[in-house]
C-alpha cells in the first residue's frame, strides 16, 4: 500500500514540475500577475509531493519491506535501524531520488523565501528549476525506480555495505547532495538572466546568498567525507585524489571563484558575462559527477553501479541541460555588456586574479580525472593518474593562489596602490619566512611551503580584521565596539580565508606523517616518532551486525602514559565482507592512528601505526570555512534584499517585470 502510494506521489510531482516549467518559463511574456504567482505554488507542492515519497522509502526501509526490491537489495532486518534509513540513499537508485528531493526542495526555497525578487525572474528561475527536475523524476520513473517490486521476497535481505554503516555516512551525502544540487539555484538565475537579457549589481546580489549556501553546504559535505575516508578506509589518508574526490572537487572550486566573481557584479557591474558562465560551470560540473559516479566510467570506492539504459539516460539530461545552456549562452551573452570599470591594481583585480587561479586548478583536475576514462574508451588503453600528477601540477597553481588571498583584502576597491597593501602585511611575511627556513633546514621543502602558506593566509585574515577595527591605533574597548559595526560578509569573509589557511597548514603538516607496519605479538612494542606502542591483547568483541576482534595497545610517551588504543578487525556475517576500524587519538594538534590489520597463527597479528602531525586542523579549517559562509549569511544586505532599479507605472493587473 505504502510503495504503491508512493508511485502515485512521484507521478504527480511530475505532473507539477512539468506545470511547473511551462509556466514559469513562458508566464512572464503572459504579464498576468496571478499567473506569475503560480510557480512559488507549484514548486512548493512539487516538494511536499516529492517528500511523501521520499518519506513512504525509509518507511519500507525502517519496516523491512522486502517487495521493494531497492530494500531488498541494500537492508536486511538485522540492519541497525539507522542504516536502514541511510540505506535509503547508499545506492544508485535512493541516491537518485534524494537528488530530486533536495532540487524540488531548493525551488520551495526560492518559492517561499524570493519574495524580494523581480516576480518575473522568480519566475523563470522557479520555471528552469521545474524544468531540470522533471528530467530528472522522468528518470527515477523510467530507469531507477526504487519501489520497483519483486516477488517472492527474500527473507532477509541482503543488506547494507559494510562500510556505509558508520554514522558519518548517515550525515555526509545528504550535506554533499545539498551542496551539489544547491547550485542549480545559481544556474537558474544565470538561464533565467540570458531569457531576460539583463545582469546588473542586484543579479549579483541576489545570486550571491544562494552560491553561498551551497558552497557552505558542498565545504561541510567535503569535510565529512574526508573525515570519513580518514578513520574508515583505514589508510591513515585524508584525500586519494580518487576520481569521485575529485568530482566533488570541481564544482568547489568553481563555486568558490563564482561566489567572488559576484562581489565584483554587485559591486562594479563587471564580470556580468563571467559571472553567468561560472554558474553554468558549476552547476554542469555537479550534473556531470552525477553521470561519472553513475555511468561506470569511474572506478572508485564511492561509485554506484548502474545499467547502461541508467547511464544513457543521465547522459541524455546531461547534455540537453549543459547544451541548451550553452547554447543560450552564445546567443544572449553579447548583451551583458559591463558597465562598471575598475584599474587592474585593485581588489577587484585581486578577485579576478583569485577566479584564473580558481578555474586553471578545475581545469588541470578535470583532465587528469577524465583522462584516463576517455583514454581507455576511445582507445582501450589503460592508464591511472594518481597522486604525483596533481602534486605537480595542482601545488604550483595553490601557491600563487594563496599569495593573493592575503593581499586582496589589505586594497581598495577600484583602484589601489599595491605597496601600502604590502606594508600592512610584513608581519605575516616575516613570520612567513622563518617557518619557511626552519623547515626548510630540516630537508622538508613541500611542507616548509605549505607551512609558510598556511601562516601568511592566516596572519592575513586576522591582520584584515585587526586593520577594520583600527587595532591598537584606537583604544582596545573602542576596537571591540568596532567588531560589532563590520559587515557581517567581511567577517565571514576573513574567518573563510582564516579556515582556509587552517587547512592549508593540516594539508602541510600531514606530509610529516611518520608510519610503519608491523606484526606484533602481545606483550611486543615498537618506538615510533617518540611514541611506544605495546601490544596488551587481542580478544573477540561483537556488534550489532557483525563480529569483531579488538586489540589493546598501550601508548606511552617518555614513560609517561598516553593513551589505551582498541583498533579492531569486523567481519559482516551477512554479506561476508571484512572491514578495518581504526583507533585514532588526538590532543588537537596531532593524532596517534592505529588499525589491526587481523590475527595470525601465534596469537598476535599485523598492525600498522602512523602519527599526523597537525591532522585534526584539516577538518577544523573546512568546518571554520563553513561558519564563515553562515556569518556572511546573516549580513544585513541578504536580509533586506538586493535594490530594485525603478521601473516606469505599469496598468493595474500586470506583472512586475
Amino acid at each position: 500500500m505504502i510503495p504503491t502510494l508512493g508511485n502515485f506521489a512521484l507521478a504527480l510531482a511530475l505532473a507539477i514540475a512539468v506545470a511547473q516549467s511551462v509556466i514559469g518559463i513562458a508566464g512572464p511574456m503572459l504579464r498576468d500577475r496571478l499567473i506569475l504567482r503560480t510557480a512559488p505554488a507549484l514548486a512548493i507542492s512539487q516538494f511536499v509531493m516529492l517528500g511523501l515519497y521520499f518519506l513512504a522509502l525509509v518507511w519500507a526501509g525502517v519496516v523491512s519491506d522486502f517487495t521493494v526490491r531497492n530494500v531488498a537489495e541494500y537492508s536486511s532486518s538485522t540492519t541497525p535501524l539507522l542504516y536502514r534509513i541511510t540505506g535509503t540513499w547508499g545506492n544508485h537508485d535512493g541516491s537518485i531520488l534524494l537528488w530530486c528531493l533536495i532540487l524540488s526542495l531548493c525551488g520551495a526555497t526560492v518559492g517561499a523565501f524570493g519574495n524580494s525578487i523581480p516576480t518575473s525572474l522568480r519566475s523563470r528561475v522557479l520555471g528552469v528549476l521545474g524544468l531540470i527536475s522533471a528530467g530528472f523524476m522522468a528518470f527515477v520513473i523510467a530507469v531507477s525506480n526504487p519501489f520497483a517490486r519483486i516477488w517472492p521476497p527474500p527473507l532477509h535481505g541482503a543488506g547494507v555495505n559494510p562500510i556505509l554503516q558508520d554514522p558519518g555516512l548517515a550525515v555526509h551525502p545528504p550535506i554533499l547532495y545539498t551542496g551539489y544540487v544547491g547550485f542549480s539555484i545559481a544556474f537558474a538565475f544565470a538561464v533565467a538572466a540570458l531569457i531576460e537579457g539583463r545582469v546588473d549589481a542586484a543579479w549579483g546580489r541576489w545570486v550571491r546568498p544562494w552560491a553561498l549556501v551551497s558552497w557552505l553546504f558542498l565545504t561541510c559535505g567535503i569535510c565529512f567525507g574526508s573525515l570519513w575516508s580518514y578513520y574508515t578506509l583505514g589508510w591513515g589518508g585524508y584525500w586519494f585524489w580518487d576520481p569521485v574526490e575529485n568530482v566533488a572537487l570541481l564544482p568547489w572550486l568553481t563555486g568558490t571563484a563564482l561566489i567572488h566573481s559576484a562581489i565584483v557584479v554587485e559591486k562594479r557591474e563587471a564580470l556580468k558575462t563571467w559571472s553567468v558562465l561560472l554558474a553554468i560551470a558549476t552547476f554542469s560540473l555537479s550534473l556531470c559527477g552525477t553521470f561519472l559516479v553513475r555511468s561506470g566510467l569511474l572506478n572508485s570506492v564511492h561509485a554506484f553501479s548502474a545499467s547502461p539504459a541508467q547511464g544513457l539516460f543521465i547522459l541524455v539530461l546531461l547534455a540537453l541541460t549543459i547544451g541548451g545552456s550553452l547554447l543560450l549562452f552564445a546567443f544572449r551573452a553579447p548583451a551583458l555588456a559591463a558597465s562598471g570599470v575598475f584599474a587592474p591594481v585593485s581588489r577587484e583585480g585581486a578577485l579576478i586574479l583569485n577566479n584564473i587561479f580558481l578555474c586553471i586548478i578545475a581545469a588541470v583536475v578535470f583532465t587528469g580525472t577524465m583522462y584516463p576514462p576517455f583514454l581507455d574508451l576511445l582507445f582501450n588503453r589503460q592508464i591511472s593518474v594518481g597522486a604525483p600528477f596533481y602534486d605537480q601540477t595542482v601545488l604550483p597553481l595553490t601557491a600563487p593562489l594563496i599569495l593573493a588571498m592575503a593581499v586582496g583584502p589589505m586594497m581598495s576597491w577600484k583602484r589601489a596602490v599595491l605597496l601600502p597593501a604590502l606594508t600592512k602585511l610584513w608581519f605575516g611575511a616575516v613570520v612567513a619566512l622563518i617557518v619557511f627556513g626552519a623547515f626548510i633546514l630540516r630537508g622538508h621543502f613541500v611542507a616548509a611551503l605549505g607551512l609558510a602558506g598556511a601562516v601568511w593566509v592566516m596572519i592575513g585574515a586576522l591582520i584584515d580584521l585587526a586593520e577594520r577595527v583600527r587595532l591598537f591605533r584606537v583604544p582596545l574597548r573602542q576596537s571591540f565596539a568596532r567588531l560589532f559595526t563590520i559587515p557581517r560578509a567581511a567577517i565571514g569573509a576573513s574567518l573563510g580565508h582564516l579556515g582556509f589557511g587552517i587547512a592549508v597548514l593540516g594539508i602541510a603538516g600531514m606530509s610529516l606523517q611518520v608510519h610503519t607496519i608491523r606484526v606484533l605479538n602481545p606483550g611486543q612494542s615498537i618506538d615510533l616518532g617518540g611514541y611506544n606502542w605495546k601490544l596488551i591483547s587481542i580478544a573477540p568483541a561483537k556488534g550489532a551486525n557483525y563480529a569483531a576482534r579488538e586489540a589493546t595497545i598501550e601508548v606511552t610517551r617518555n614513560g609517561h602514559f598516553v593513551e589505551m588504543m582498541h583498533p579492531e578487525t569486523r567481519f559482516f556475517t551477512n554479506q561476508k565482507v571484512k572491514t578495518v576500524a581504526a583507533a585514532i587519538s588526538t590532543n588537537g594538534v596531532r593524532n596517534l592512528f592505529a588499525t589491526f590489520a587481523g590475527d595470525n597463527d601465534s596469537g598476535g597479528g599485523e598492525f600498522r601505526f602512523n602519527i599526523h602531525p597537525l591532522a585534526p586542523e584539516i577538518w577544523l579549517g573546512g568546518l571554520i570555512m563553513a561558519l564563515g559562509g553562515a556569518i556572511s549569511l546573516t549580513d544585513r544586505r541578504f536580509r533586506v534584499g538586493a535594490p530594485v532599479r525603478n521601473r516606469l507605472r505599469r496598468p493595474s493587473g500586470s506583472a512586475t517585470v
